[in-house]
């Protein structure tokens, strides 16, 4: 018998919900590493992939709600979800911190994610033992 060793993972989606595979395949990865026994350190979106964290995205109702799917999973599994605040800012993804930071009308970061800084991303590499990228497959 062949023991299992337990992998700690950083997940990193550049994909956006609805344009391409990345959130629903790295979803269904992380559902299967955390169902083996493997734990997810934490879900970073950079480029396109932090409209995955907007709480303004309303896909039909015979669709899947992705925000909904990962928002669920990771409170379910105390995982954390950091937006890249510059990719988020640049695409209008905005907590209520930089709304009134900005003095903008509202704001939109789907819970339980968060807005913060490359810095989460180079803790998580540094954490994890595995770092994986979800692309748009551009």
């Amino acid at each position: 018998m062949t023991a299992t060793t337990v992998q700690n993972y950083t997940l990193v989606i550049t994909g956006a919900p609805y344009s391409s595979q990345a959130p629903q395949t790295a979803l269904l990865f992380a559902k299967a590493a955390v169902a083996a026994g493997h734990t997810v350190d934490r879900v970073f979106l950079y480029g396109d992939g932090v409209h995955l964290a907007s709480s303004l995205s309303s896909p039909p109702s015979d669709e899947t709600h992705w925000a909904d799917q990962w928002g669920n999973f990771l409170s379910d599994n105390d995982i954390p979800g950091v937006a890249c605040i510059a990719s988020a800012l640049r695409r209008g993804l905005i907590d209520e911190s930089e709304q009134k930071r900005y003095e903008l009308p509202a704001s939109n970061l789907q819970e339980p994610f968060i807005i913060a800084g490359l810095g989460e991303w180079v803790e998580g590499t540094m954490a994890s033992s595995r770092v994986l990228y979800f692309h748009a497959g551009d």
